[in-house]
């Protein structure tokens, strides 16, 4: 069974950094793409960048050029630089893999983003 475990959430100022984390139990070398979705209170869960395993990368327009993802198959681990974070960045944002047409999720960290 694959866990995926987010960290680095938190509280940041607009316009500072912050960079998350997901940790996976297993290999992610055999995951076909990994995600960050976010979800902000009374809204619906929406994708906020991709990576697949050649590589190629994803993002929502609204991250685009402030976010970047990444992935370490040595670590197991996906990252989510966000620089440049605004307020309506705030939500929980989920880690998310695929394999095999088989979606898996971390449980979420709260990213808050202050005025």
């Amino acid at each position: 069974q694959v866990q995926l475990v987010e960290s680095g959430g938190g509280l940041v100022q607009s316009g500072g950094s912050l960079r998350l984390s997901c940790a996976a139990s297993g290999s992610i070398s055999s995951m076909y793409v990994m995600a960050w979705y976010r979800q902000a209170p009374g809204k619906q869960r929406e994708p906020v960048a991709t990576v697949t395993s050649d590589g190629r990368t994803d993002y929502a327009e609204f991250v685009k050029g402030r976010f970047t993802i990444s992935r370490d198959n040595v670590k197991n681990t996906v990252y989510l630089q966000m620089n440049s974070v605004k307020p309506e960045d705030t939500g929980v944002y989920f880690c998310n893999a695929v394999r095999y047409s088989v979606k898996y999720w971390g449980e979420g960290i709260l990213v808050t983003v202050s005025s």
